[in-house]
């Protein structure tokens, strides 16, 4: 099973649809408070359709309880805007964690410091947008790993 992590999300809308992507590839959806909006929102069950019950969902109260929790031979990506590495040039397997930042501010600075080896982008046309939409990214890296992992 793949893991996707939201780490601090902020918009109901998008935690949703990625709780929706989790499902549709058998991922569990991890999110790491504070969270922006509380899970009751109806934004996120509207989001979710109703198929937000049956998503694979834990929530952390830190980064670092998370962190302590994964399995030793997962692997773990940090997505970001600020590294080369596009995200097909990592070989991913079963268990491993794609860690997405909030919508505003992404990964904290000193997450990515630290794991360097670990960062992955998507790439985009240079001078073209500063970022994509949370669960558009959530969607394609979940896919390119859904689609290595599956074959």
């Amino acid at each position: 099973m793949l893991n996707v992590v939201l780490v601090t999300p902020e918009i109901p809308h998008n935690t949703g649809a990625a709780g929706r992507l989790c499902l549709a590839t058998g991922a569990r959806l991890h999110l790491v408070k504070p969270l922006g909006f509380s899970l009751d929102d109806r934004q996120v069950r509207r989001v979710g359709l109703d198929y937000w019950p049956d998503v694979d969902l834990k929530v952390w109260d830190s980064w670092q309880e998370l962190h302590e929790a994964m399995a030793g031979d997962a692997s773990v990506y940090l997505l970001t805007t600020k590294t080369k590495k596009a995200h097909w040039e990592a070989e991913f397997k079963d268990g491993d964690y794609l860690v997405f930042g909030c919508e505003t501010k992404g990964l904290p600075e000193s997450l990515l410091e630290e794991h360097p080896e670990e960062c992955l982008t998507i790439p985009m046309v240079k001078d073209s947008t500063r970022s994509l939409n949370l669960s558009t990214s959530v969607g394609i890296v979940l896919y390119e790993a859904f689609r290595q992992v599956s074959t």
